[in-house]
């Protein structure tokens, strides 16, 4: 493998061949035609004269030369591998590629012997400062913040060259054996601590929808059981009011009956019967029965019974 330095002069012989096969088809032939995107700088006796634009031009033979030729097309620099350290002494090697453009073919050929050669070196040693301002950490994470701020440097020092940098971007990065060991075993670590935290996380969340659950079906059951007691309470409540509404219109249906004709009869006969009945119903219930002395006698108990009807219903009834 080539060294860095090696690799510079290899790029750097390669420029100025390309800056001669330039030069050698811009030669005055007085009636000139310059392409479009390239610029031609002229000098007139040795002094610069002017910059020829595209298509047509004539130029006075002997007296006037064209100098410099300025491709006016945004550029690809391949920036070689070089090492860089970080703030936390970390040794990195980096490459890259450099897009720039000439914007003042005057300042290009007369402020820089070589302007793609200057940018090149400027790209290298700017890139080493950048990577020295920062931690391992953060050229990984901002990595696209680093070509911006390579970028910048570039176009400060660039101006007086007439070039622009339109974009830096790093190419590959690598780094010592064991840094790379650390920081696999770091990532290892970080997921597993990540895995660690989710894992707790579901079985809290887990935990909280249970409590949550019983919560809710606790406070659903006593609903329930508090609706269940209100319908009880509502149906108890309603069948008093029904049974007490039934009395009361048997009684007033009795009461009505009993103003009728006849109605004090069908009373005494009524009363007769029950009283009857309830003799009979008497020795159903317990062994031990307690009966008047005239039990043999019907005729006694009905009227003793209806005796009792008629003291009872005697003041509601005006003789």
């Amino acid at each position: 493998m080539l060294s860095t330095t090696a690799r510079t002069s290899r790029q750097a012989v390669r420029l100025i061949l390309a800056q001669q096969q330039r030069f050698a088809h811009a030669r005055n032939t007085v009636i000139n035609f310059v392409p479009q995107q390239e610029a031609w700088v002229v000098e007139r006796m040795g002094r610069y004269h002017k910059i020829l634009e595209p298509g047509f031009n004539v130029l006075l033979p002997i007296i006037d030369r064209i100098k410099y030729v300025q491709s006016l097309k945004e550029i690809a620099i391949e920036i070689p591998q070089q090492g860089a350290i970080t703030v936390d002494n970390v040794q990195l090697q980096l490459d890259g590629v450099l897009y720039l453009r000439v914007v003042d073919p005057y300042k290009a050929s007369y402020g820089v012997e070589d302007p793609e050669f200057a940018i090149t070196q400027l790209a290298q040693t700017t890139m080493r400062s950048e990577v020295g301002k920062i931690s391992l950490d953060t050229v990984f994470r901002e990595r696209e913040q680093l070509n911006i701020s390579i970028v910048e440097a570039i176009n400060k020092a660039s101006e007086p060259w007439g070039l622009v940098c339109m974009r830096y971007e790093i190419r590959d990065m690598t780094m010592p054996a064991k840094i790379q060991e650390a920081m696999q075993m770091q990532v290892e670590a970080e997921r597993k601590k990540r895995a660690a935290i989710l894992e707790s996380e579901g079985k809290r969340d887990a935990a909280v929808n249970v409590a949550e659950g019983e919560k809710r079906a606790r406070i659903l059951r006593s609903e329930a059981a508090m609706q269940e007691k209100i319908n009880e309470a509502e149906g108890q409540k309603r069948a008093v009011e029904l049974n007490a509404e039934a009395r009361m219109r048997g009684l007033d249906m009795v009461a009505s009956s009993l103003n009728k004709e006849g109605g004090q009869n069908a009373a005494s006969l009524t009363v007769a019967e029950q009283y009857v009945g309830a003799f009979h119903n008497l020795a159903k219930e317990t062994n031990t029965v307690i009966v008047p002395q005239n039990v043999s006698d019907v005729n006694g108990m009905v009227a003793q019974a209806l005796s009792v009807y008629k003291k009872l219903s005697g003041p509601s009834n005006p003789k």
